[in-house]
C-alpha cells in the first residue's frame, strides 16, 4: 500500500469515530471545496477483495441497518 493509501485509510478510521455534526459538516465543506483531480485511483488487491466481499454480503442479505449498528455501538460503549 502506498503512503497516500495509508494516510487516506487513517483519516477514514478517524472520521468513523466522529459524531459531532458541526465538526463533520465543517470537514465535509473543506473536502468538498478542495481541488479534485481526475486521477485514476489504483485499488490494491486487498481493497478489491474487501469490495467484492461487501457486494457478496449485500447480495446474500448479510447486512445490518444503521439503527441496529448504532444500538450495538452504544451497548459496546456502555461496557467499556
Amino acid at each position: 500500500m502506498s503512503v497516500a493509501d495509508n494516510i487516506r485509510n487513517s483519516i477514514i478510521d478517524k472520521l468513523l469515530t466522529i459524531s459531532n455534526k458541526e465538526y463533520l459538516s465543517a470537514l465535509y465543506q473543506l473536502v468538498s471545496t478542495s481541488a479534485v483531480t481526475d486521477d485514476i485511483v489504483k485499488l490494491s488487491e486487498a481493497q478489491i477483495l474487501m469490495l467484492n466481499m461487501s457486494e457478496d454480503d449485500i447480495k446474500n442479505n448479510r447486512i445490518t441497518s444503521y439503527d441496529e449498528l448504532d444500538k450495538a455501538d452504544l451497548e459496546w460503549l456502555k461496557n467499556l
